[in-house]
């Protein structure tokens, strides 16, 4: 699971012309994103990746309260995406997608207590998370709605995601893509888009303590 990412910095703008052959949007974004926050996401229009600010937090078109439905759905569970009223539709539509950042966080509650931990890439790259995402115009304020959601697939014994959340709880991680499928989960099928649900191989990611700062 993950509710807390550091999203990709306009400097990196180069990696994303790189990767997708477009540029990081004007509009500028916060240093941390939490649910409902926007930040940096790739999708394909017109058959072609493009980047926008995205809110975490998938809306649907019929959700009542459209401003906090994303504190809940910042997360699809990769087993049951397809069945779920809330990530189904886009799903079905294969409206697959990438959030970008530098990296994520997760409470590691090993000491008994939860403290923040960071995860990014060994080699410090950008991290891309395969998405679901919806986009459409609100009838009542005209405002177009963009907003995504992270899969997450389980991680049970993953050096590194196995060490995070609750002893009881299960353990989950989000699917972080390498760059060879990241056009691929963009353009997949289901069946495409289901064998790319993986956990991230040894030695891709690496983590450390990353507690909140109170002020």
């Amino acid at each position: 699971m993950c509710s807390n990412f550091q999203p990709i910095k306009p400097e990196q703008n180069p990696w994303v012309n790189q990767h997708f052959g477009c540029d990081l949007p004007d509009a500028p974004w916060q240093l941390e994103t939490y649910p409902t926050y926007p930040a940096p996401f790739i999708y394909l229009e017109n058959g072609k990746p493009k980047c926008e600010l995205a809110q975490f937090g998938l809306v649907p078109h019929w959700a009542a309260d459209k401003k906090k439905f994303g504190l809940r759905t910042y997360n699809a569970r990769s087993e049951t995406v397809a069945e779920k009223p809330s990530y189904r539709s886009a799903w079905k539509e294969r409206q697959f997608g990438l959030a970008i950042m530098e990296s994520f966080y997760e409470p590691n509650w090993e000491t008994g207590k939860a403290i923040r931990w960071r995860i990014k890439r060994t080699d410090s790259a950008p991290v891309a998370v395969a998405s679901i995402w919806e986009r459409f115009i609100d009838k009542e304020t005209g405002e177009i709605i963009f907003s995504f959601s992270m899969l997450t697939i389980n991680a049970e014994g993953h050096p590194v995601m196995q060490h995070f959340h609750k002893p009881e709880d299960e353990k989950r991680s989000i699917v972080v893509l390498n760059e060879a499928n990241y056009l691929p989960w963009l353009q997949a099928n289901h069946d495409e888009a289901r064998s790319l649900l993986q956990l991230a191989p040894n030695g891709f990611l690496i983590c450390d303590a990353a507690p909140r700062n109170k002020k």
